[in-house]
């Protein structure tokens, strides 16, 4: 009786880890795909600083699953201690860190204020600098989401940008995308004309673009963490019954 439970476990945990490496190898092969692809797809994402981030974050993902997934059908299938300890133990590893970053998103949620952004804008933000990090990340998020500041263009009085650049009420970076610099609306726009230019802010922009992920994120971690808790078990369990 001992040894068909075992045999049960077996083969489940198998098949388990078989949907886990198939689909390890379908987020690498899009990641891939997508980093190589010679009709011009590349060009696509990397102009977009949210699908350039993306694919590397496929990939990551990718390349854990197909590895979990490996470790735990060859453990399981050959019966191996030392491939089930070491997938154990991996998994494991994961789940602490989602464990502590999930502690660590709770203890500095105050740094993921409105005011918080607003106050940092206000302190680092140079306008037109390729060269400091903060700043072209800000020019990237306005240009992506199509937004101005942080609860809009007012966030940029009394701020290092109108010191830097008295002449500007806003950057070139809250102009709508159909200017090119040198144009006249692009004058317009960084005069503080609110025809040329994008009056939301960026803050409410990004809530409302991925308010429709925050129920899916939500439930795909319960699933995930389950599955993960679930994978745990099935080793130990098979671990502890190999003789």
């Amino acid at each position: 009786m001992e040894g068909d439970c075992l045999s049960c476990m077996k083969y489940l945990m198998f098949i388990f880890n078989f949907f886990i490496f198939l689909g390890g190898s379908f987020l690498l092969s899009v990641g891939v795909w997508v980093l190589v692809d010679p009709m011009g797809f590349r060009e696509i994402v990397a102009a977009n600083p949210v699908l350039f981030t993306g694919v590397y974050v496929i990939l990551a993902m990718g390349s854990m699953l197909f590895l979990l997934g490996f470790l735990g059908c060859c453990g399981a299938i050959r019966e191996n201690k030392c491939l089930l300890l070491f997938f154990f133990m991996l998994i494991l590893f994961i789940f602490l860190a989602e464990l502590a970053a999930a502690i660590l998103a709770f203890l500095f949620r105050e740094h993921l204020t409105r005011e918080y952004f607003s106050r940092e804008l206000k302190r680092h933000y140079q306008g037109h600098n390729n060269t400091d990090v903060f700043t072209s990340t800000w020019n990237a998020i306005m240009t992506t989401f199509n937004c101005c500041g942080v609860s809009g263009p007012e966030d940029f009085e009394e701020s290092l940008f109108r010191l830097l650049s008295p002449s500007k009420m806003v950057p070139e970076a809250c102009c709508q995308r159909n200017s090119s610099p040198g144009d006249v609306s692009v004058e317009q726009c960084v005069s503080g004309s609110m025809v040329f230019r994008h009056n939301k802010g960026c803050y409410s922009a990004m809530v409302d673009y991925f308010e429709m992920y925050i129920y899916t994120a939500g439930a795909l971690a319960i699933v995930v963490l389950t599955i993960e808790l679930f994978a745990m078990v099935f080793a130990m369990c098979l671990f502890r019954g190999i003789q």
